[in-house]
């Protein structure tokens, strides 16, 4: 698996994740920008110190990089770290949005200002950073685009309701863009990693930390902005393990009249039966089921 001439941007690349993405990628031949704001966890501060030392660490490996100190939040910024990467090498063919931060506290402590500000790290930095390179990737007719999401967006985290959020959020835009995509060859994945970084370290006595590595990680990663990746997949990974997640839909039953939501209740566990169930190819799936149990039930 070769990245031989193509260009990546790598956010949050300063440390952990991001860092092993990028040196990833540049041992197998890609040029990179490495964007890190360079702040605290919780998102305070910012320096390009970190960025610049991942530049210099893939230029000893002989590579190519250019460092990006941009926050993700800001759109402006975040357009002219694109236009520098198109300025140096004409072309962005991978983009993995990895930038994050953590304001973790249950919801009932929580104040409205740490969700929105993680919402708008976590999603908005994605939208801004996709948009961004959405247009050139469309006229190249290739791209490859990596989300981070994660298991407490998935199947929940307690205290963690602004970073769940956003993070299943990102499967809800992933399952979109890979679909408006699929005619100029934009895939578009995501990774549920489990790593310890510093992200995770409050976990520190919970965790076999040195079972996991964030370089476990990043083989997965390589593979979804391959050039032989996949598209709309849900790969999780770390401990040197790898499972893929699905959003999936049974087949359910109909249910009308006065008493529809007594049947409901009487027959959830029907409702809940897996046989059968589906990984829709679009949202429009649901509607075709549920119309498919109205035209049964007008022949009948």
């Amino acid at each position: 698996m070769r990245f031989d001439g193509r260009v990546a941007i790598v956010t949050g690349a300063g440390g952990g994740l991001g860092r092993e993405h990028a040196l990833g990628l540049a041992r197998r031949g890609a040029r990179l920008v490495i964007n890190d704001l360079g702040g605290a966890r919780d998102g305070s501060g910012g320096s390009a110190t970190a960025a610049e030392a991942v530049v210099a660490e893939i230029e000893a490996l002989g590579g190519e990089a250019i460092a990006s100190a941009a926050s993700v939040t800001d759109y402006d910024a975040v357009q002219a770290m694109v236009a520098a990467a198109m300025s140096q090498w004409g072309r962005i063919d991978i983009l993995v949005n990895n930038a994050g931060v953590l304001r973790d506290r249950t919801f009932a402590k929580m104040e409205l200002e740490d969700f929105r500000f993680v919402v708008d790290v976590h999603l908005m930095g994605a939208v801004n950073c996709t948009k961004a390179v959405w247009e050139i990737m469309r006229a190249q007719n290739y791209g490859r685009i990596a989300m981070t999401t994660s298991s407490s967006g998935l199947y929940g985290n307690f205290g963690q309701s602004n970073y769940g959020a956003a993070k299943m959020a990102l499967v809800g835009l992933m399952q979109t863009l890979s679909i408006e995509g699929q005619k100029n060859d934009i895939r578009v994945n995501c990774l549920a990693p489990t790593a310890h970084t510093r992200m995770t370290e409050d976990f520190g006595g919970t965790l076999p930390l040195e079972h996991l590595g964030p370089e476990l990680v990043t083989p997965g990663l390589l593979y979804l902005v391959s050039e032989a990746a996949p598209t709309r997949m849900i790969l999780a990974a770390g401990a040197g393990g790898f499972e893929r997640a699905n959003v999936t839909l049974t087949q359910g039953i109909r249910a009308t009249g006065e008493d529809a939501p007594e049947q409901v209740a009487a027959r959830i566990d029907e409702i809940s039966d897996r046989t059968g169930e589906i990984v829709p190819e679009m949202g429009a799936a649901q509607g075709m089921i549920e119309l498919g149990k109205l035209q049964a039930a007008l022949k009948g």
